[in-house]
């Protein structure tokens, strides 16, 4: 699974906004996000959360702060 994809899949499952240290706890234990496949966790997610939000697919509710579109 991809990065944004695992966050796609944390922010649908929870269904409201949430900050970005939660949305990368709550995938790496569903699994969607392999720490060992992706070594800079915390960097990936950052990236996959811009590019979602550049793409129109999220957007920011507050600082660190993330919902689906």
């Amino acid at each position: 699974m991809e990065v944004a994809d695992a966050i796609l899949a944390v922010l649908s499952d929870a269904g409201e906004p949430l900050h970005w240290t939660v949305i990368q706890d709550r995938a790496l234990r569903s699994g969607g996000i392999d720490p060992f496949r992706t070594p800079d966790v915390r960097k990936a997610v950052h990236g996959a959360l811009h590019a979602l939000v550049a793409d129109g697919r999220i957007i920011v509710t507050a600082t660190g702060v993330y919902a689906l579109a």
